[in-house]
């Protein structure tokens, strides 16, 4: 045990060589069975997952909520932020998929990788059509308000399985291919935005299901009603991206965290740099508005996420790598519970879209209206239903302490064990 304990560094990196991982989150000194993780992912993993909750109880729970509230000019600093800061979630998460996919590589073979990802592609998508489609909307059978098809919104679980299909063959060319295909996706699929087709979300169905691949659409197949939320060109883009840079986490930790922060620095800079002069990346130029500084300000942070725009991708990635350099600087309770959340982000996301989807169903009926006036996608929600900013975040501190006693048991069976099984929560 005495041994043990000298090699007690968290899961940091030494140069190539990956040290066992020890429990960040239970007081004790048993060793991780499933080893080879990175505390700096974890901890930024667990912060995107907690943030996207905050997001999602916005949807569900504020009154008069919308999708995207920050294109209004008029909106709150406090609501603004609150949205703003969701655009992390989606290419953090992505491109940490990306990059736990190249961690493989040191221990697996490229045939073995292929096989993994490719499956726990399907899977996703087989997860997001079926389980979390229900948990978004609690109408499988059918939504009368649209003539009782089944809404199916395709959301950043089927990015993620879609794109670890596209990288399940992509990464037979290796890393150093990947990213440099990953980052040219990135720079230049803007390039199609004016001649890309532009479907509508929540639109008559009419769409081609191909338009996905560069815009949000809506197409009816069968009994099915989907909503593709996340185009798909530039999510492939942040997963070979993360896959290709995955050779910087492989460095020793003072390396690779001074990499991260000067990686992370040149994008942040890069995006004022090209928003400022208004040139090519986004397609919403920002402008100077009537309503004042402020709302200027909000205009031009207010880059595209759907698709994700060259911009949204340096502003996100580039903030989520200067966090990421200075990751391993955070000490305490608060550290053990990020790198909890962080290693069970699929388990987590399951279980907090059913409980908020439930506490606002809750929360309708408190208000007086009726138990099947809730029962539906927050869209259709009742005119008058919902709370106010501050509302929203005390339910969402309440949806994350009813859900760590289950994350951290989750969390505690995948370190302990090595079940298959276990590689796809």
């Amino acid at each position: 045990m005495t041994a043990l304990k000298k090699r007690e560094v968290s899961s940091e990196v030494q140069g190539p060589v990956f040290v066992p991982a020890m429990d960040l989150y239970a007081a004790n000194e048993n060793v991780d069975k499933r080893s080879y993780r990175l505390t700096n992912i974890d901890i930024v993993r667990g912060l995107v997952v907690l943030i996207m909750a905050l997001d999602h109880v916005r949807d569900y729970m504020m009154v008069g909520g919308v999708q995207d509230p920050i294109a209004q000019p008029d909106i709150s600093l406090g609501l603004y932020i609150t949205r703003w800061i969701t655009n992390f979630c989606a290419p953090v998460f992505i491109f940490l998929a990306g990059t736990s996919v190249g961690l493989m590589t040191d221990r697996r073979s490229k045939n073995e990788i292929s096989a993994f990802v490719f499956k726990r592609g399907l899977w996703l998508i087989l997860m997001e059509i079926t389980i979390v489609a229900t948990a978004w909307t609690f109408t499988p059978l059918g939504e009368a308000a649209i003539g009782g098809l089944t809404i199916v919104p395709l959301q950043v679980i089927w990015a993620l399985g879609a794109s670890m299909i596209f990288l399940a063959g992509a990464q037979f060319f290796g890393p150093k291919v990947c990213l440099v295909l990953g980052a040219a996706i990135i720079s230049y699929h803007n390039l199609l935005d004016g001649i890309w087709p532009v479907g509508t979300l929540f639109g008559e169905g009419t769409d081609a299901f191909w338009t996905t691949l560069h815009s949000q659409n809506t197409v009816i197949f069968g009994q099915f009603y989907i909503n593709t939320v996340y185009p798909l060109l530039p999510c492939v883009g942040i997963m070979l991206l993360g896959y290709g840079s995955s050779s910087i986490f492989k460095k020793a930790p003072k390396e690779r965290n001074t990499l991260l922060l000067k990686i992370g620095l040149i994008f942040v800079a890069a995006f004022f740099a090209i928003r400022f002069t208004g040139g090519y990346g986004d397609p919403n130029p920002w402008q100077v508005q009537d309503y004042g500084l402020q709302a200027t300000i909000f205009d031009f942070m207010n880059v595209s996420k759907y698709p994700a725009s060259f911009l949204y991708i340096l502003a996100t990635l580039g903030v989520m790598s200067i966090v990421c350099s200075f990751a391993y600087k955070l000490k305490g309770p608060i550290k053990n519970v990020l790198v909890m959340f962080g290693r069970v982000p699929f388990a987590f996301y399951i279980a907090h879209l059913y409980l908020i989807h439930a506490l606002s169903v809750g929360l309708g009926m408190l208000q007086g209206f009726e138990f099947n006036q809730m029962m539906h996608f927050f869209p259709l929600y009742p005119k008058g239903y919902g709370v106010g900013l501050l509302e929203v975040y005390l339910i969402w501190g309440l949806v994350i302490a009813i859900l760590y006693p289950f994350c951290k048991w989750v969390a505690e069976i995948k370190r302990t064990r090595k079940d298959w099984w276990l590689s796809y929560l």
